[in-house]
């Protein structure tokens, strides 16, 4: 009954809101249908089955679920609820057609009703509250936790698409949160800031309320769900381990555990990189993060290692820094001591005292430093000879200084003495030789064969370098030590050093030689005292005395020396405009020999200066042009007045300096014109220049003549200090040359003014923008060259005259001859005839 007032309700419904089904498209014959129908629309008619006869009635079967129905004498397709997508999406239902006894007459036909999905459902988490650990120093981005949510709506349409997000971050000490999370996976992981700032010791616990929203959460009307996450802070497992110490040449088998890192992330992949560039770094490390040392070390060959650890997840990133990993190798005494010299060899005066120290004998231990393994300890173990006594030398057993016991050594017993010395570190020993050589103290002073080696005459001209006398004193000390050597030096007479001796090391014989150029009129004379000295000083007791003295007396000759000027060069500024007899500069020089001297000048191509023979003063002899040569240079050449041969000459430069004489003109690099007619707005380029010197820059004026027809027809604009236009000033000029009367002034000191005339060619032009020029005949006489060619042409023309007339006369005298044979002829014929 209450289905019938439904289907009631439902045809006046459909009456009242399609009159006309066939127009509306909800009606129609029986076939296949399929429907989409939201879900949660409540009683409502889908379509309305027409029928055939003999068909009277419908029939529905299928998921009808007791919601969906047919009106089997109407034909209409209805639901009286509401669909539910999450119960069940798809309904397959069949319509049938039936006669009046029930049976089918057309059918069965599919009709399918997809139940279309609205946001019904909101999200929920499979959890009401998470709990998640993170590791101090995770990396950024890391997931270390997932939350999850699920939506009972549609997954194909955003009804499901679901996005999570933090609302609230409890407690929240920095400006940015220390967590984030993945919008789409729920993967919770630490921010940028959080890798850096979280720290167990500071906060070790948060908590985090994460929301989850449907429709992708673009939609103000999504639902929304939220769930508690409480984060533990642990400490970080990715850390250096200690410092590791593995002793040196272990007998261990290889490879050896040493220590072990670990990563705050599962799945990754450990490797080793070396600080060092060595041939093989010595370790491994295994993928659980065990480090071995693969080979016995040696601390000799190198007492520190320092290499780095690293782990990488499977794309090959880096899960965290770096870790420094420090092995230090331990020492054992493994090493002998080693003598730093094969033989070590020490002198020691005969007259050193008991108890001083003679030397040092310096042993190594490879060893580590400072440490029990290189201490080492000296002893003495033989003397050879053991005389006068076998215990003449004493060696300190910490530190190998040699000392002597309690008497000076002799030469008299021995000149050498081999020590054998016992080094040991307490585990090795090492024999290590030294010699001790007895030197001989410098007792005996250096004695001259001669006490005075008389004198010796030479020329002043003698060079230097030049050995003039060779000396020689004898030592008693022993050979070949800075005890028997001797050092020959001019003690008096020479106070320039004019002289030097130079020594024969294995002679002991002295050169004196010329050790500065020589000058009789100096010093005609050299009384010399030499003596002769050791490198090595005197024992106390022993002093240098006259035995080690000898005189030598050096007598110079004089030889005729040419005239010496007091200057190399004479340089004089002199300024171009000084009167000629002008004294300019005065030469000087001297003879030596104090013969008179006599001046001359060569070189003086443009006869601008004389010199006065007697007295050296230069005068100017003519007018000095700076324009023609700026820096003028001639010899000055002076003579002696009794031996013209000798003589010698220095050279005089004069700088001369500029004065404002030359008149400024205009450069004519090209002439100047202007295209006929004269359209306005035309310029050329006038530059103007002269021959004085320019200081930084030159600087003319330019200006027209005081005229009015100059005036009228032209004028000048001033482009620089050197450069100006000149314009006409109308277009009305004549096709000619003009003269412009132009003014330069150069603005020295002082000024110099010149009145210059510019021609201007008012002309035709040319497409180039050129002047046509008429090219002038030229009129003049012929050159020699041009009159024989004349002279030949003229004769050429003659012969061909003449010798045309010759075969005309000859061609005219044939035919004639041709005419008389035929007059012949032809008579001859008539009188045949």
């Amino acid at each position: 009954m209450l289905k019938l007032c439904v289907l009631q309700f439902l045809l006046v419904i459909h009456s009242a809101m399609c009159l006309n089904l066939g127009d509306l498209h909800v009606t129609g014959p029986l076939k296949d249908m399929n429907f989409s129908i939201p879900e949660g629309g409540g009683v409502r008619i889908l379509y309305q089955f027409t029928s055939e006869p003999p068909a009277v009635t419908f029939r529905l079967s299928g998921d009808k679920d007791g919601i969906i129905d047919i009106a089997p004498e109407k034909g209409i397709l209805y639901l009286n609820g509401s669909l539910d997508w999450e119960t069940k999406p798809v309904h397959w239902l069949q319509v049938e057609s039936l006669d009046v006894n029930g049976n089918v007459v057309k059918g069965p036909y599919a009709v399918t009703i997809y139940v279309e999905d609205i946001n019904d459902n909101p999200p929920e988490f499979d959890q009401i509250t998470y709990t998640g650990v993170v590791r101090q120093n995770s990396r950024p981005g890391k997931p270390f936790m997932y939350v999850h949510a699920t939506d009972r709506d549609d997954p194909a349409t955003p009804h499901a698409q679901l996005t999570y997000s933090i609302l609230h971050h409890f407690p929240n000490p920095y400006k940015e949160m220390l967590f984030q999370i993945d919008n789409v996976t729920g993967a919770i992981s630490p921010s940028r800031t959080g890798s850096y700032y979280l720290d167990p010791q500071k906060q070790d616990t948060f908590t985090l309320v994460v929301s989850v929203k449907d429709m992708a959460g673009m939609s103000t009307n999504a639902f929304t769900s939220s769930a508690d996450v409480i984060i533990h802070v642990k400490d970080s497992l990715w850390k250096a381990p200690p410092t590791i110490r593995i002793q040196e040449n272990s007998t261990q088998v290889h490879p050896v555990n040493i220590s072990q890192v670990q990563s705050n992330e599962a799945n990754v992949t450990y490797d080793i990189f070396e600080k060092e560039k060595l041939p093989r770094l010595p370790f491994s490390i295994s993928q659980d993060g065990v480090i071995y040392v693969t080979k016995p070390l040696d601390r000799e060959e190198k007492d520190t290692y320092t290499f780095f650890v690293v782990a990488k997840d499977n794309q090959g990133e880096l899960t965290d820094k770096p870790l420094q990993i420090h092995v230090i190798v331990e020492d054992i005494n493994d090493n002998p001591p080693v003598c730093k010299q094969a033989l070590t060899v020490i002198e020691v005066q005969e007259n050193e005292v008991g108890g001083s120290n003679i030397g040092t004998l310096f042993a190594t231990d490879m060893d580590e430093e400072n440490t029990l393994n290189s201490r080492l300890r000296f002893k003495i173990k033989s003397q050879v000879p053991e005389v006068p006594t076998s215990n003449l030398f004493y060696i300190q057993q910490d530190t190998g200084v040699l000392q002597l016991t309690g008497r000076s050594l002799s030469k008299f017993y021995a000149s050498n003495y081999s020590l054998e010395v016992l080094v040991t570190d307490g585990a090795f020993e090492t024999i290590c030789d030294v010699e001790v050589h007895v030197i001989d103290i410098n007792d005996q002073i250096p004695i001259f064969e001669k006490s005075d080696y008389h004198n010796v005459t030479i020329a002043e001209s003698v060079p230097v370098g030049t050995v003039i006398l060779e000396i020689q004193a004898h030592d008693g000390d022993e050979p070949d030590t800075g005890s028997s050597l001797i050092i020959y030096q001019v003690k008096e007479g020479d106070p320039n050093n004019t002289f030097i001796i130079d020594t024969d090391a294995k002679t002991n014989r002295g050169f004196i030689k010329i050790n500065k150029a020589l000058d009789f009129e100096t010093q005609p004379v050299y009384n010399l005292v030499i003596n002769a000295t050791n490198p090595e000083p005197l024992v106390p007791g022993v002093q240098y005395n006259s035995s080690s003295l000898t005189l030598f007396k050096v007598f110079l000759t004089n030889e005729d020396e040419p005239p010496v000027f007091l200057k190399p060069v004479y340089k004089e500024e002199v300024s171009e405009d000084v009167p000629v007899n002008t004294l300019v500069t005065t030469v000087e020089a001297y003879d030596p020999e104090g013969d008179s001297v006599r001046y001359s000048l060569e070189g003086d191509v443009k006869k601008w200066l004389r010199i006065n023979s007697i007295t050296g003063q230069v005068y100017t002899a003519s007018r000095l042009d700076r324009e023609e040569t700026e820096m003028y240079t001639i010899d000055v050449v002076a003579t002696e007045l009794n031996n013209a041969a000798q003589k010698s000459r220095t050279s005089l430069i004069l700088h001369l300096q500029d004065v404002n004489d030359n008149l400024p003109y205009l450069v004519k690099d090209n002439p100047a014109f202007f295209c006929y007619p004269v359209r306005g707005g035309e310029r050329t380029l006038i530059q103007a220049t002269d021959a004085d010197e320019q200081w930084f820059y030159s600087k003319f004026t330019f200006s027209l003549a005081d005229d009015i027809n100059t005036r009228n027809n032209w004028e000048i604009s001033k482009v620089n200090a050197t450069h100006a236009y000149l314009s006409p000033k109308h277009p009305n000029f004549e096709e000619k040359i003009y003269n412009v009367p132009i003014i330069l002034n150069d603005n020295g000191k002082p000024a110099l003014e010149n009145k210059v005339h510019l021609k201007v060619n008012i002309c035709k032009c040319s497409s180039e923008k050129s002047c046509f020029v008429e090219v002038e005949r030229q009129h003049s006489l012929p050159t020699a060259g041009q009159a024989i060619g004349i002279l030949i042409a003229v004769l050429l023309i003659i012969g061909a005259i003449l010798g045309g007339a010759f075969f005309h006369i000859k061609y005219k005298q044939k035919n004639e001859k041709s005419h008389h044979k035929d007059a012949t002829d032809s008579a001859e014929l008539n009188r045949l005839t």
